[in-house]
């Protein structure tokens, strides 16, 4: 830093994104801030802080990426005076979102599997593919908490609880960082909270919501899963963005939480405080109140943090000790990553090791197609016609079921840049759900008829379809999302809802093979829970999937035909009819049903429900450390149950682990998730589930905004759901209240054992 000129300082605290101005945006108001760069050797003369998405912007073979990748930072290295090499950044949400490369389930589908080991191995894996090639850094993963279903990003979320989003986010930051990629935690924070579920909305939640709903994701990513970055959210809560507060980005993320990692900007989100937000005046006041704020790099491109951001400092305007204080951050990452090496090569391992490179190796495979089982939710089946045995005639209907983009999240690379080149392969295997069952019921007759599209209102199909569902002995509804972009889809970045019935006609096309009096199975391939209303009592049987990924069509396939026993369990609440949002189960008894409103906010289907076929007892709950039912404010218990697979088949249960609070200082939940174990067993074996629950897992906001563990009854529920409790402990919270911090206990820790 000592031997640094001004310009080689601010250099280092922007990214670059060279393919910026083609095809349709993959970043809110993408072209609107594409104004023309220099040439590429005077712009990097003084040096680079990020390249963007060389991988991700367009549709590159792997090892062309990697050389393009490697000659760039050369030609970065070669031409500035210190030789400092890029960070170079990707997207990786559902898998590298590059040409060629895995596409998982999406997070909403990790917490329907409640599964954080896979979720820790997926990532790993994706990591070590990025690390291979040349990428430092990954923008994953989402830890925005779900509050209102109808916003378009709810598939990028893990659930509504922010347990569950903690643990299995946490997973994912561990297996990235335990790859040797820089895992970005986003979106920092309250972002989810936004006004009637729309895009970039402003945020009206309080402050004890904030701290007990928004923030212990980020807490637990922070300290359980290593995180060396944060990118903030585009929110303003209570009219402040987060990229120009410094209470949030600096006094809290660091000063609190103890964060020394870098503060990465969302796309285009310091130029937001002056264009869409109007905070700022223009792009030097944008740099202003960002870089004061705690944003380190402006991302994708340079705008604000070039010359206006040199013309404070010159003048005087801001002083230059807010530019050397982001940049010690960089470089310190920069120096961990090995960047600042002597002789440090560009060239990456996968060039080197002179071996075709595969994106979508079949390890990584396995691990989609392990996620996507686990993920699939049997919502309903009234009519105990699942699996189904040997139908001889099978009527697939509905827009998503020969369509692979349904199978994807619209980060998932076929979806996100894919489809604005309709000539290019997908560059995977990626088979429709059509083909898995025709593939499945090898010996059926499968007849097949879209009826609708997804999006557009059009009935002209319906009729077509409903004549082909007549002639079969089984009709399998497959309806639900198309991601997409800023309203390029029905789900999605920019793709919000007015409400929570099915798009376009595809509730009518619905109501007319439910009609034809045939079983109905109904498949539904979403990124958000739609309302169900009546279907629920007239559908012979519901399965839920989210986006489930490459491997998902097998997954659904085999859940159909029994040779995938279902066990994924809901990570948001399904509503019964479509103005039933914003609504979660994180909710106090007046937001249930009463005689106080006419509403029924009633869900069709609880958070954490979903169904097996087998069975599952649950017996012998004992409490430990809690003398006569007394817990110390300041200690542990341990709760545990025996649990035994009753049934003929081997399956998994999730065994939830629930707190309510009858009677505190301020209004909570009924109940919340405060911890959960997915319990793999064969026909007739069982295990012993062993919960260690601190008692600062039972804390929350009380009314001076300080998180309190509160003397008082407390109740311990063990719950195959939110609402199906089987097992429940009352426990007397003891001694002093305690006010606790950052330092708390986040997580409670569980073991299962075989009896």
């Amino acid at each position: 830093m000592g031997v640094m000129t001004l310009e080689e300082k601010v250099a280092q605290l922007y990214g670059v994104w060279t393919a910026i101005s083609e095809g349709e945006e993959v970043a809110p108001n993408q072209h609107e801030f594409s104004e023309p760069l220099p040439p590429w050797e005077e712009l990097t003369a003084p040096g680079l802080g990020q390249l963007t998405r060389v991988f991700g912007t367009g549709p590159v073979e792997p090892a062309i990426g990697a050389k393009v990748l490697a000659q760039t930072q050369r030609g970065i290295i070669d031409g500035s005076r210190l030789g400092i090499p890029a960070i170079a950044h990707e997207e990786c949400l559902t898998g590298f979102t590059a040409w060629g490369a895995t596409v998982f389930p999406t997070p909403l589908a990790w917490g329907a599997s409640f599964d954080a080991v896979t979720v820790h191995a997926m990532a790993r894996g994706i990591g070590e593919v990025m690390r291979s090639v040349g990428v430092h850094q990954g923008l994953s993963p989402v830890l925005d908490v779900s509050f209102d279903h109808r916003w378009g990003r709810t598939e990028e979320t893990i659930g509504e609880d922010p347990y569950l989003v903690a643990a299995l986010g946490s997973a994912y930051t561990r297996g990235l960082e335990d790859a040797g990629i820089v895992a970005t935690l986003k979106h920092f924070a309250g972002y989810s909270g936004s006004s009637a579920g729309r895009n970039h909305a402003p945020v009206r939640i309080g402050p004890r919501e904030f701290a007990d709903v928004v923030l212990p994701p980020f807490e637990a990513a922070l300290r359980e899963g290593g995180a060396r970055s944060v990118m903030n959210s585009y929110a303003a809560v209570d009219g402040v963005p987060a990229g120009a507060d410094p209470g949030l980005l600096t006094d809290l993320l660091r000063g609190r939480l103890g964060f020394d990692g870098v503060v990465v900007a969302d796309y285009f989100a310091v130029s937001f405080l002056e264009t869409t937000q109007g905070v700022a005046g223009s792009p030097a006041d944008a740099a202003a109140l960002a870089l004061t704020a705690g944003i380190d790099v402006e991302l994708p491109t340079v705008r604000c943090y070039g010359e206006p951001l040199l013309d404070l400092v010159r003048s005087g305007q801001l002083p230059v000790e807010l530019v050397d204080r982001a940049l010690e951050r960089v470089l310190r990452q920069k120096a961990e990553l090995g960047l600042l090496d002597a002789g440090w090569d560009p060239e990456p391992a996968a060039l080197r090791a002179a071996e075709e490179l595969d994106f979508d190796p079949p390890a990584m495979r396995a691990l989609a197609r392990t996620l996507a089982e686990r993920s699939v939710v049997l919502l309903d089946d009234r009519a105990g016609v699942l699996p189904l045995r040997e139908p001889a005639s099978v009527a697939v209907v509905g827009p998503c079921a020969d369509d692979v983009l349904a199978l994807m999240g619209c980060y998932a690379f076929p979806n996100h840049v894919g489809v604005q080149h309709p000539g290019m392969p997908l560059g995977i295997e990626l088979p429709t759900l059509l083909d898995q069952v025709r593939a499945e019921f090898a010996s059926a007759s499968v007849t097949y008829a879209p009826g609708c599209p997804v999006q557009e209102p059009d009935a002209s199909g319906i009729a077509e379809a409903v004549r082909t569902a007549q002639d079969a002995d089984v009709v399998l509804a497959v309806l639900g999302d198309r991601a997409g972009l800023f309203g390029r889809g029905t789900s999605g970045e920019g793709c919000d809802a007015d409400d929570l019935s099915l798009p376009g006609s595809q509730a009518e096309l619905l109501d007319a093979l439910l009609d034809t009096g045939k079983p109905v199975v109904v498949v539904l391939l979403t990124g958000r829970p739609y309302a169900l209303g009546a279907v629920v009592d007239r559908a012979a049987a519901i399965v839920q999937a989210f986006f489930p990924g490459e491997e998902g069509a097998g997954a659904v396939a085999g859940v159909l035909s029994g040779r995938v026993n279902p066990s994924g369990r809901l990570p948001v609440q399904v509503a019964r009819t479509p103005g039933g949002s914003p609504a979660t189960y994180l909710a106090p008894a007046l937001a249930r049903k009463s005689g106080i409103s006419s509403a029924d906010p009633t869900p069709a289907f609880p958070f954490g429900h979903g169904l097996s076929y087998t069975t599952f007892d649950w017996s012998d709950l004992a409490v430990t450390g809690a003398a006569d039912g007394a817990w110390p404010t300041d200690g542990s218990v341990t709760v545990s149950c025996t649990v035994r697979n009753t049934g003929s088949r081997s399956g998994a249960d999730v065994v939830q682990l629930y707190l309510h609070d009858p009677v505190a200082s301020v209004v909570r939940p009924v109940r919340q998730l405060v911890g959960f174990a997915r319990v793999e067993l064969d026909a007739g074996a069982a295990a012993r589930v062993t919960f260690t629950v601190h008692a600062d897992r039972t804390s929350f906001t009380g009314r001076d905004l300080q998180r309190v563990v509160e003397g008082g009854d407390v109740v311990l529920q063990l719950g195959a759901s939110s609402e199906d409790l089987r097992l429940e402990a009352p426990l007397r919270l003891t001694g002093p209240d305690r006010v606790v911090g950052a330092d708390r206990v986040l997580s409670t820790p569980v073991e299962v054992s075989a009896v």
